[in-house]
């Protein structure tokens, strides 16, 4: 009996020790994840948004996830996954060239964001021994609608990240350039000055920096043109004639080179995410809306082509998109929504920036911090998150120090 009475003792002993040590144990971990929420709680307003999501998208932590604001460049994500989709990962930019009967050449432009100085010369090398001699340059800008307006951009702006659209555009529409011995040169070798950039630097009477082409004139395609007159120049080809704009009379003409853009789309996406390049955005929303309903490409085009994205694959309807960059404050999008969207993304999560244990895109506009991706957890496994700052003088940084240590 005494031998039976002292077994059962330690076993209700055992038995509540591990009762006590399991409630230990709850409550310790709940503390810890009531630190951080407690402490995210605080640091938040009406007009923000988080939300953290288990990798199989359990929710962790919400608050404000239904509530529409303003997502600013996080908005990037949502454009590339629709260009990824319509257009799909290995797309190439096409740039067609033609020499009509009267000699003369057609530069025919489909909106490649990465045509650029270096990509004019290659061009310019290729093009030398197809053609000796020619009358007049013609750009045919045609694949896009013009005027362009992009909502949320400055008009006569000269900051780049008002960069203006265009089917045919030659180094995001910028130029860098310095004085040296009172003279007007560029500041990147790869990249002549040419008449028209020289000739708006002494109107805006600027010193040295990056300035904005605009469509005023058709100053970004007149640039372009310049640009290729320069480098085809340069390769010993003799033009007779000048640089025109217009539909170039293609039907008449033979095509003599097709150029294909070293840049796959994937590649595009990165450099866009990268730099948060609002005029990368914005030609890929306008290409994959024409590219889905036709030419000419429109902003309305592309927008619904998002739209419609967004509502058969998603069953999303009730959005405010209006273009593709974030550079608008008429968007308007939730926190739940970025989280469908950040699990369709998720096999292009290497896209992203990366930095530490996170794949991250940021936001920001006056009075708008956003950000938006993955933490990655010790064992590798991504953490969807969205921080969707809407109050004035708040940042995501201290948000996101509580989100990681919800993450283990």
């Amino acid at each position: 009996m005494y031998v039976r009475y002292a077994f059962n003792t330690t076993e209700r002993f055992l038995k509540t020790t591990w009762v006590a040590v399991l409630l230990i144990v709850f409550l310790f971990s709940n503390a810890f994840a009531l630190g951080p929420i407690h402490r995210i709680n605080n640091l938040i307003t009406s007009q923000d948004a988080v939300l953290l999501a288990s990798p199989n998208g359990d929710i962790i932590y919400s608050i404000n996830a239904a509530k529409k604001l303003i997502p600013a460049s996080t908005l990037k994500l949502v454009t590339s996954l629709v260009a990824i989709h319509y257009l799909n990962e290995g797309y190439h930019f096409p740039t067609e060239f033609y020499l009509d009967n009267d000699s003369n050449l057609i530069i025919k432009g489909y909106g490649d964001p990465l045509m650029v100085s270096e990509e004019v010369k290659k061009i310019s090398l290729t093009l030398k021994p197809l053609i000796g001699s020619i009358n007049d340059i013609v750009l045919d800008d045609t694949f896009f609608e013009k005027p362009l307006i992009i909502p949320g951009t400055v008009k006569d702006s000269l900051q780049p990240y008002d960069a203006p659209n265009g089917a045919l555009c030659v180094n995001f529409n910028t130029v860098n350039f310095k004085f040296s011995d009172k003279d007007i040169v560029s500041a990147e070798p790869q990249t002549p000055i040419v008449n028209i950039a020289r000739q708006k630097i002494r109107s805006e009477n600027l010193t040295s920096g990056r300035i904005l082409l605009t469509n005023n004139g058709d100053e970004i395609t007149r640039y372009a043109g310049e640009i290729f007159y320069y480098f085809l120049q340069t390769q010993g080809i003799d033009i007779r004639g000048d640089i025109k704009l217009g539909r170039g009379n293609i039907d008449k003409g033979k095509l003599i080179y097709r150029h294909i853009s070293p840049f796959d789309l994937s590649e595009i996406i990165a450099r866009l995410l990268e730099y948060s390049n609002n005029y990368m955005a914005n030609q890929l929303l306008l290409t994959t809306g024409a590219e889905v309903l036709g030419p000419p490409a429109t902003m309305e085009k592309g927008v619904k082509v998002a739209k419609t994205y967004l509502s058969q694959q998603f069953n999303l309807n009730d959005l405010s998109i209006v273009e593709g960059s974030g550079i608008s404050r008429s968007n308007r999008l939730t926190a739940q929504t970025f989280l469908k969207i950040l699990a369709e993304f998720k096999p292009y999560h290497g896209l992203m920036q990366h930095k530490d244990n996170e794949y991250y895109k940021t936001g920001t506009l006056t009075g708008v911090n956003t950000r938006a991706g993955y933490i990655v957890s010790q064992k590798g496994a991504l953490y969807p998150f969205v921080v969707l700052i809407n109050t004035p003088g708040k940042t995501t940084a201290p948000i996101m120090k509580q989100l990681k240590r919800l993450v283990h």
